[in-house]
């Protein structure tokens, strides 16, 4: 299904294809202090950037930390993520968690909306700084010493902040589950952390399928920056609106490639009818493997994997999904995926639908 991508003027409003969700796509480069300023957004966007729009870490903060971090240190993009965000829907009770807000930039944006904020900070050093933005707001502010990149670890026993359980973390703040036939609970906002970035992204995805983490609590909506080539990894078919901009060199020669990269701005928001009679939260762990295999060679034909996935006639599948057999895995779009896996679960002259193999079972350990 295609729908337009909310928020953004009517000349930058993508078309968005979503398997999962509702997406909408800004693309900006990541830069960091020092930088000349510079005009961020085109003469269509809602207004200019006269500042970079992203940085390290203020003085006060210690630049010899193992998981370096981007943060929105621009006012001018601060304001565009607001009416993005924000929308149409001035709703004053809107809840946001905004993940490793840092300096705070897009935190003041967002309240002076009148908007309720969360704010998920790894980095004790920036606390106390956030915490002064909610003098005198009535708690419209709240601090918590948590990295939400690290919520509900997967092989873990006790777990001590940063790191915690996302339904305590939302006990504890008051949120509460909606239905996913119901609407929105909380709108979270953040940058993928640099390292690791891949892992994070199909961990949310896996979340999602599964109805856990932070989606126990219904269709959270994620607005998320990720680098230019996560990007191109799981969502490939998207139109987006570009800007460029410098990054000076970092220190760190292993991290020049990850941090020079563009970055996009990406909604996520679940779909209702998501879920389907063939894919559910109970079988969604095969359907993850199937998508998992595709991109691990994802210039192989589709018909190959189907081969290696399934004791389903391939040729018939195919047929089903109007696909040819020269078709590969980059020629598919999201719901394509899903038609796909919802043909081979409807096959009723096979007793065992998919073949068992060892990566199958790791699937859920890997996420």
């Amino acid at each position: 299904m295609w729908v337009p991508a909310a928020g953004l003027p009517l000349r930058l409003a993508p078309l968005a294809l979503a398997g999962t969700g509702r997406f909408c796509i800004l693309r900006t480069r990541a830069t960091t202090r020092g930088d000349p300023p510079r005009r961020g957004l085109s003469d269509s966007s809602p207004q200019l950037l006269p500042h970079p729009d992203f940085g390290e870490s203020p003085p006060w903060v210690c630049k010899q930390r193992l998981d370096p971090k981007r943060y929105v240190n621009s006012r001018g993009l601060a304001e565009t993520l607001v009416q993005v965000l924000r929308g149409s829907q001035k709703d004053p009770r809107s809840l946001f968690l905004e993940c490793n807000p840092g300096p705070g930039v897009l935190t003041q944006a967002l309240l002076e909306t009148g908007a309720k904020v969360v704010a998920l900070e790894s980095d004790r050093n920036f606390i106390p700084h956030l915490e002064s933005l909610g003098n005198n707001l009535d708690g419209k502010l709240e601090v918590v010493y948590c990295d939400f990149f690290k919520l509900d670890p997967r092989k873990c026993g006790l777990v001590r902040p940063p790191i915690m359980i996302s339904h305590v973390l939302f006990q504890n703040l008051g949120i509460k589950a909606l239905p996913w036939s119901a609407g929105i609970p909380l709108k979270i906002i953040g940058i993928f952390p640099i390292r690791n970035e891949r892992k994070a992204l199909w961990k949310l995805v896996y979340d999602l399928y599964s109805c856990t983490s932070i989606y126990r609590h219904g269709r959270v909506e994620l607005n998320m920056f990720i680098s230019e080539k996560e990007y191109q990894e799981p969502w490939s078919s998207f139109d987006v609106y570009t800007q460029n901009g410098q990054l000076k060199k970092p220190k760190h020669k292993d991290l020049l490639e990850q941090i020079q990269q563009n970055l996009y701005f990406i909604r996520m928001t679940p779909r209702r009818n998501l879920f389907t009679e063939n894919l559910t939260p109970i079988n969604y762990d095969v359907f993850f493997h199937m998508v998992k295999h595709c991109f691990g060679k994802r210039n192989a034909r589709l018909i190959e994997h189907l081969r290696s996935l399934s004791p389903v006639d391939a040729m018939d599948i195919l047929m089903q999904t109007r696909k040819n057999e020269k078709v590969k895995v980059t020629g598919m779009y999201p719901q394509d995926f899903k038609r796909l896996f919802e043909a081979i679960e409807c096959s009723k002259d096979y007793t065992h639908k998919w073949l068992y193999d060892d990566s199958m079972e790791n699937t859920y350990a890997e996420n």
